[in-house]
């Protein structure tokens, strides 16, 4: 029998991983019970969740074995013996779904993945359908498990995992960052968001103290394993590789169809430039955008580094798409579309027909002379403003994009002005 397998919220910010512990589960299965179709699948829920551990991903697989109560024991032993259970945030479930009811979770998952969804909605639809399931302490992660067998991924990219050998969890990782750059450089775009060029770091290497050694994003299967190849690192227990809805905007939601915009969601947002953008301590720019729902501020927090230099570019006037997640009524930028760029005058001296050069005061009421060639003027010019920005696409950097933003090189988009 076919059964869908759906884990969440066995990790904490001590250490764990929910893949590697399916990992660990699929290794079992496919030695003692069966087989596992096809490969796992990591899904990343709502960002802003104020419960989640470290990314908010849960994983589903398809488990093909005769007997499902072997199935739910494995799942168990394998979840007892190593979930983070003694931490207080730490609330694993674990669901077991027929393939004709994981068909019907598609609107909870995209729901988990674009708003806010709580434990007795899940229990709800777990009772409905009589899905059998594992709760351990408040089961928060029944949430997730089920969101992870119901997504559907109209986009997905890949994720190829490579864990450390157990000894040596919680240690400094020992990898040769040249080699992720040179694998980078040969690979892109095919493979992305492994390093960032312009604040020269390996970002796909986690520095928790997590199982995983390092994390490589990509299109294909076949680029994956030849950057896995190129890369050099400590040598690596097991692998795995992950169909995700990484870098894929799924949980952006189009601002035109909402009559409000709510904290702890995520949006793609029109407005008009209302005032000048702002620093503040920290490091941190901020500006406000006129929408239909009234004024709105966003941010582009100091992570964002040479992103925040565009942000400083903007006008009062100009016509702005911004795309983040809102929280404490302010979105946190991950990427803007400038969509119309305001003309801005100012007033200045005139300038000499003769030479060329800006003419000065003649004194209070008596207009403007050149002191070379003795023209004058009356009045000052109105002058256009050459504007530093341009209409198109711009993204925050490689280190400080979330798991679930599209970057502009997987965008079929004009004037993408990438951060690579």
């Amino acid at each position: 029998m076919k059964v869908w397998v759906g884990i969440d919220d066995t990790d904490s910010s001590k250490g764990m991983c929910t893949t590697y512990l399916a990992t660990l589960i699929i290794e079992r299965i496919e030695k003692d019970l069966g087989r596992v179709e096809g490969f796992p699948r990591l899904i990343r829920l709502n960002p802003t969740i104020p419960y989640k551990t470290r990314g908010n991903g849960a994983v589903s697989f398809l488990a093909d074995v005769e007997d499902r109560d072997e199935l739910v024991d494995v799942v168990n032993d394998i979840i007892l013996e190593y979930a983070m259970l003694e931490d207080e945030n730490t609330n694993p479930g674990a669901v077991f779904v027929d393939e004709d009811i994981a068909v019907k979770l598609k609107d909870f998952a995209e729901k988990a993945i674009k708003d806010v969804v709580t434990l007795d909605e899940a229990l709800f639809i777990i009772g409905k359908h009589f899905i059998p399931h594992l709760k351990y302490k408040k089961g928060r992660g029944l949430i997730g498990a089920l969101a992870a067998v119901g997504a559907e991924l109209n986009d997905f990219t890949l994720e190829l995992i490579a864990y450390r050998f157990p000894e040596r969890f919680g240690t400094e990782r020992e990898y040769d960052e040249e080699s992720f750059f040179d694998m980078d450089f040969e690979l892109y775009p095919e493979t992305f968001d492994n390093v960032d060029w312009c604040n020269e770091s390996v970002v796909c290497v986690p520095n928790t103290p997590c199982p995983v050694l390092y994390g490589l994003r990509g299109e294909s299967v076949e680029v994956l394993y030849k950057a896995l190849n190129m890369v050099k690192s400590e040598p690596y227990d097991r692998k795995m590789i992950f169909v995700t809805n990484h870098a894929t905007d799924m949980h952006i939601i189009d601002a035109n169809g909402v009559e409000r915009v709510e904290n702890y969601h995520s949006y793609r947002i029109t407005g008009r430039v209302a005032r000048e953008p702002y620093d503040i301590e920290g490091g941190h720019v901020f500006f406000e955008i006129e929408t239909k729902f009234g004024e709105i501020m966003c941010a582009a927090f100091e992570p964002t580094k040479q992103f925040r230099n565009i942000v400083r570019l903007l006008k009062p006037g100009d016509v702005v798409e911004v795309y983040g997640s809102m929280k404490k009524d302010t979105i946190n930028l991950e990427k803007l579309r400038v969509v119309e760029v305001a003309e801005l005058y100012v007033e200045r001296n005139p300038v000499c027909e003769k030479c060329g050069r800006r003419m000065e005061s003649a004194g209070k009421g008596q207009g403007f002379r050149c002191r070379r060639c003795k023209t004058t003027a009356r009045e000052k010019v109105r002058e256009r403003v050459i504007r530093q920005i341009e209409p198109g696409f711009y993204e925050v950097p490689p280190s400080a994009r979330r798991h679930l933003s599209k970057p502009l090189i997987r965008m079929d988009a004009d004037k993408r002005h990438i951060f690579r």
